[in-house]
């Protein structure tokens, strides 16, 4: 379900042929803080926790920001938004969406990455002999459009996959369910606990990141303008939702679940609390880089990683300069 994110976000900026409007500067609220409007890429869920803790307990508010969060949905496209001007800020689900902004010309860089681990998984069934991805070879497996412009192109890579192994992802589990054979693709923080709790099936889960997929997840975008008019605001808020991520993990999570469900009345604690928990036991904020470097961290050595293999798979020009993709000025040291 979460996945519909990626569809929308990886047509936008073809879809949007207009520049993007000028943030002269940030708004100013009326007690004089600057607005920053923040544009999420789904309903509310504990995979933006971080930004809602941010929010909840006045991380944003004591470093002079006024930020407003914009929910996501099947109806809301970040990269959109962003080139139009509408938001100041958005979240970048993975790094094919910040590069597919680069390469199309679009002012839009990544500053921080709030997920060094991008949380996709594929989910297989128990009791087939399943120890490794590289076993999934052959099987069907079930893709969204995004994934398979997306990640697919690391598993061909990797692995050997073969396109005659993708089925059509419907975000519906009833196809996977129903043949043993199938393979799903989901979110190590989602389906996997969704399908046991409503089929009694302990899947077998395979975190992609775990076997050396490089990409980012959870980034903020803004424009390079209001990069260039206010920088001060953007490394604040860059700040902000690190401490809230910190804060949201490691401490009460109570304020940023509170504002969770009241943007998404359909979401339950015990969604919430066992998203938290998958977060923490993978190291899906603060591993790798983020134990040195700080919850957000990027570096050059990544991104050239990730856009090398994405290069080497003909989905970006090899001479493309990617490194218009995003800047390190706000989370480096």
């Amino acid at each position: 379900m979460k996945l519909l994110r990626l569809a929308a976000a990886l047509l936008a900026v073809v879809a949007c042929a207009c520049s993007p409007a000028k943030n002269e500067d940030a708004a100013k609220a009326p007690d004089g803080r600057t607005v920053i409007r923040f544009a999420t890429d789904w309903k509310a869920q504990a995979e933006q926790g971080g930004f809602y803790q941010a929010l909840a307990t006045g991380e944003y508010a004591k470093r002079g920001l006024d930020v407003q969060i914009v929910q996501g949905g099947p109806g809301v496209n970040v990269p959109q938004l962003l080139a139009s001007g509408a938001v100041e800020a958005g979240m970048g689900s993975n790094s094919f969406i910040v590069m597919n902004l680069a390469r199309e010309n679009i002012p839009v860089k990544a500053v921080a990455a709030m997920m060094q681990k991008d949380p996709q998984v594929l989910i297989a069934h128990p009791d087939q002999g399943l120890e490794k991805i590289a076993d999934l070879k052959g099987r069907p497996i079930l893709l969204s459009d995004a994934s398979v412009s997306a990640f697919w192109v690391w598993l061909r890579a990797k692995y050997g996959f073969t396109d005659d192994q993708v089925r059509k992802y419907t975000f519906n589990a009833a196809p996977f369910l129903a043949d043993k054979r199938v393979v799903q693709q989901g979110y190590i923080t989602s389906e996997p606990y969704t399908i046991e709790k409503q089929a009694g099936l302990k899947p077998k889960v395979f975190l992609l990141a775990d076997e050396g997929y490089p990409g980012y997840a959870t980034m903020i975008l803004v424009s390079d303008s209001l990069i260039e008019k206010n920088p001060a605001a953007v490394k604040a808020f860059v700040e902000a939702s690190a401490a809230g991520w910190k804060s949201y993990l490691d401490g009460d999570a109570a304020p940023g679940d509170a504002l969770i469900r009241k943007d998404n009345p359909e979401m339950t604690q015990d969604v919430l609390d066992q998203a938290r928990e998958k977060m923490k036991t993978y190291g899906i904020v603060d591993s790798g880089d983020a134990q040195a470097g700080g919850v957000g961290v990027m570096t050059d050595a990544r991104w050239a990683e990730f856009f090398d293999l994405a290069a080497a798979q003909g989905v970006y020009p090899k001479d493309m300069d990617y490194k218009r993709a995003y800047t390190l000025q706000f989370v480096t040291k």
